[in-house]
């Protein structure tokens, strides 16, 4: 069976600003990309990995960032610390301090650069 998830959209305000954000908490490069007419951040992922995408969301999309709805889980495994002060650094809040979640590891929730809830998770 493949994965249940398979990409995710984060709405964000400012794609610059959101594209610095995660690529330092997550140390990673979140490229630009895009072609006529649209832009959007891309995570590095490979062939058979879920991925997803930052973008700015048109005038007519419903989409927005904000702290209500689904809390995505992003992958901070064996650095969560330093990605918590990373998102302070760059303008994020903390919302939920590091805290273990069982045998699932440890998390901690915060705010982005943007308004969005999002998780940040690492295994046991």
């Amino acid at each position: 069976m493949g994965h249940t998830f398979v990409w995710v959209d984060i709405p964000v305000t400012d794609l610059d600003r959101a594209i610095a954000f995660y690529s330092s908490v997550l140390d990673v490069k979140v490229a630009k990309e895009g072609g006529p007419g649209f832009t959007f951040g891309l995570f590095p992922h490979g062939d058979n990995d879920v991925a997803g995408c930052l973008y700015e969301p048109e005038k007519v999309d419903d989409n927005q960032p904000g702290r209500q709805g689904p809390l995505l889980y992003l992958n901070a495994n064996g650095r969560l610390d330093a990605a918590v002060a990373a998102a302070e650094k760059g303008g994020g809040k903390v919302l939920q301090a590091k805290h273990q979640i069982g045998p699932y590891g440890w998390r901690a929730i915060i705010l982005d650069s943007e308004g969005n809830r999002v998780a940040l998770h690492s295994e046991p």
